[in-house]
């Protein structure tokens, strides 16, 4: 085995940024949760008041079941959804609406708890997209037209079980690899796969197209939350939450940093940890919440448990961070508490189990029942700046912000809603 130079390796993934984020558009919402993966847009100067009837109305499209987000790159927004019996990736175009192309991904998903489809969110990176289907099968697409590059059934090829929600982790593209759960048997908890990169990880040499696996770790109960990247002291770190707790790899080669035992009710953690620069972890589940601290020694990492409490308890969507305070869906009911006592603010309702993202100061929210609000980020007390009906389905898909618009799914139907008030 041959291990890449520490110093190369760091300089690699710092070229992407402190979270790794993957290289795209400043504007652009390239994969789950933003281009940093937290939930928060760059883009400044968006309106702070908007029309009675909400932003103007750019498309609206029908589109299949099913909770994959939207990303957006180039010009082009990716999302997966399931019609008949089949589930698709599909691209659009973010100017129109209209389909670009579509790739079959797998057989219809079906739950009857937490309803119909795929889950997992697209990446996409490189002029390629990365896709993962509520049955396992990760794919590798040309974003240009849809054609396959590589394809896994990570369920089939790792000893791992389809989990009770689908396979709902979404993809990680950072330092020319991808890091996604596999829930698999024997240490194949996490797979590492090669992208179209040059990377020297440490593991046998495998054509870089394929994505054949370069290591697996860890033998933990997979569950339903997906992977971030950052660095602690020069280190860098991949965090997974699984069924049982939050582990800190190395990129390079698996080895287990740091583990936090958070052992979560129903073996169920949905919402990604969050990274608060420069050394804490914000993770949530439908049980508790808590922060983590993270020291670098030497080559090595170690955490410590901060605080942990019952008052933001994430069931899916994830919190995200403003100013030394953490905003988010404590179930049904939308707080701001103080990231470091895990302190209440305040709280209020109206939104149901919700989501949200945050940008230029403001949290938008996109309530369970369709209504999209616009509250302003602050610990000083709930102000609501705007709270209009959009959407008439179950809504249990983050939104997503790229190139001042806004875009919004429910179980039926995509829509892009243009903040600066230009509709054609």
């Amino acid at each position: 085995m041959i291990r890449p130079a520490r110093s190369a390796l760091l300089a690699a993934f710092l070229l992407l940024g402190l979270s790794f984020e993957p290289p795209a558009h400043a504007a652009d919402w390239p994969q789950w949760l933003g281009p940093q993966r937290t939930g928060a847009s760059p883009e400044k100067g968006l309106p702070t008041t908007w029309p009675a009837d909400g932003p103007a109305e750019r498309w609206r499209v029908p589109l299949g079941k099913g909770f994959s987000a939207l990303s957006i790159a180039d010009g082009r927004v990716f999302t997966l959804y399931a019609e008949a019996e089949d589930e698709y990736v599909v691209c659009l175009s973010a100017d129109d609406g209209t389909e670009i192309w579509r790739q079959r991904t797998g057989p219809y998903y079906s739950e009857s708890q937490g309803g119909d489809g795929p889950r997992s969110t697209p990446a996409v990176d490189g002029g390629r997209v990365f896709v993962l289907g509520a049955t396992g099968t990760l794919l590798a697409l040309e974003a240009d037209d849809g054609t396959e590059v590589w394809r896994r059934d990570l369920a089939a090829e790792f000893g791992g079980q389809v989990p009770k929600w689908g396979f709902s982790t979404s993809p990680l593209v950072a330092g020319g690899t991808v890091f996604v759960e596999v829930g698999g048997a024997d240490g194949n908890f996490l797979v590492d796969m090669v992208v179209d990169r040059e990377t020297e990880a440490n593991a046998v040499a495998l054509d870089k197209e394929t994505g054949r696996t370069l290591w697996t770790a860890l033998d933990d109960k997979m569950s339903y939350s997906s992977p971030v990247a950052f660095d602690i002291g020069g280190v860098p770190q991949v965090a997974f939450l699984n069924a049982y707790a939050l582990v800190g790899l190395s990129p390079d080669d698996g080895r287990v940093h740091w583990r936090i035992p958070f052992k979560t009710r129903w073996d169920v953690s949905a919402a990604t940890p969050l990274f608060l620069p420069p050394d804490r972890l914000f993770i949530s589940a439908g049980n508790n919440g808590g922060v983590v601290r993270l020291k670098a020694a030497d080559d090595s990492v170690a955490a410590e448990e901060v605080w942990r409490n019952e008052s933001m308890r994430n069931h899916f969507g994830t919190s995200v961070h403003h100013d030394g305070h953490l905003y988010g869906f404590d179930k049904s009911i939308l707080k701001c508490i103080d990231a470091a006592t895990g302190a209440e603010r305040w709280k209020a309702r109206g939104f149901g189990k919700g989501t949200l993202l945050l940008a230029d100061g403001h949290l938008i929210i996109l309530g369970e029942k369709g209504n999209l609000g616009l509250v302003r980020a602050t610990p000083n007390g709930f102000e609501k700046l705007a709270d209009v009906p959009v959407m008439g389905g179950r809504c249990w898909t983050s939104p997503s912000l790229a190139n001042g618009r806004l875009y919004l799914r429910d179980e039926s139907e995509a829509v892009c809603l243009d903040l600066h008030g230009t509709a054609e």
